[in-house]
């Protein structure tokens, strides 16, 4: 069974409507490679002729240190398209991305929804794209 129809049979046992929120399923956090400056830690504190504190290090004692971290990204699969959404697709005048129940989509902000488990709420200015 492919992902789009395992995610249209789970959206049909669903019994909310979405007014301008996609119900999306989150997927696993996508990881990445980012870049940390690490100061030394001793320094001692000294004014500068603004009167401020500060501790002024040498470039050759700031390290980077490159880590995999958690993406600022979330994917996750559509489960339920907003009905604003629809009217908005079917309307010729405002044409929009097409987004379908089991579509993967890349958002930023999301809020968990808890009436129905592991999903959580994404309104369609925070779906950044969709994965093709």
């Amino acid at each position: 069974m492919d992902q789009s129809q395992l995610a249209e049979d789970i959206a049909n046992k669903i019994s909310y409507e979405f007014r301008d929120f996609f119900l999306v399923k989150p997927l696993e956090p996508v990881k990445v490679m980012k870049e940390f400056t690490k100061l030394p830690e001793n320094g001692t504190p000294a004014k500068d002729e603004n009167d401020v504190e500060a501790v002024d290090y040498k470039e050759e004692d700031i390290k980077k240190e490159v880590k995999e971290v958690d993406s600022d990204f979330k994917k996750g699969v559509v489960i339920k398209i907003p009905f604003d959404y629809q009217i908005q697709m079917e309307a010729e005048k405002f044409p929009s991305m097409p987004i379908k129940v089991g579509d993967v989509v890349i958002f930023t902000y999301s809020k968990w929804f808890d009436l129905v488990k592991d999903t959580q709420l994404v309104r369609s200015y925070d779906i950044l794209g969709v994965e093709r």
